[in-house]
């Protein structure tokens, strides 16, 4: 996926040039930049597609994504909450929404968003191992272990989730 950002960002640029302010521009050249890890960048970028756009779903959620990055949480809410009424359901939204839900200690709010993101995409790594941090925090040991398990299927030998699987079993006194 990370290919030929830099590619993809020069030929942006040259968008940018020929037709300045262009929103379609605008937001990609936003989402290329977060995946460059440049997310102040990419924040410029997404607030202006947004002047020019206001309220547009993918704009938002690219922005709550790159603020959920910054650790500007509440930042990153208050663009997915709005996304969530433009465009309901969208697992992405939800498994973003539910992870800055949980860096805001919102346990509850974090783990109905995900457990949404799980019935509309299953086997999606990041959701089960957010859940699973999530429901240990909730002191549900059980069902945290059962989708850190699933993880380690989806994805073998991840120390994140090896370590917290290991901390789950410790608290279940399953040596």
């Amino acid at each position: 996926m990370l290919k030929d950002c830099q590619g993809a960002l020069e030929d942006l640029d040259k968008a940018d040039v020929l037709e300045s302010n262009n929103v379609f521009t605008l937001q990609i050249h936003g989402d290329v930049k977060k995946m460059l890890e440049d997310c102040q960048g990419a924040l410029e970028d997404l607030d202006k597609a947004d002047v020019f756009k206001p309220n547009d779903a993918f704009t938002l959620r690219c922005r709550g994504d790159v603020k959920r990055i910054l650790k500007d949480h509440q930042g990153a809410l208050e663009d997915l909450d709005k996304v969530d009424v433009l465009k309901p359901n969208n697992a992405f939204t939800l498994r973003i929404r539910g992870d800055v839900k949980k860096m805001l200690k919102d346990y509850h709010g974090a783990l109905e968003d995900l457990d949404k993101a799980i019935v509309l995409e299953p086997n999606d790594a990041f959701t089960l191992r957010c859940r699973g941090d999530v429901k240990g925090m909730l002191k549900d040991y059980q069902r945290a272990l059962e989708d850190f398990d699933k993880v380690d299927v989806l994805e073998p030998n991840h120390a994140f989730i090896l370590g917290n699987r290991g901390n789950v079993k410790r608290m279940l006194k399953d040596y």
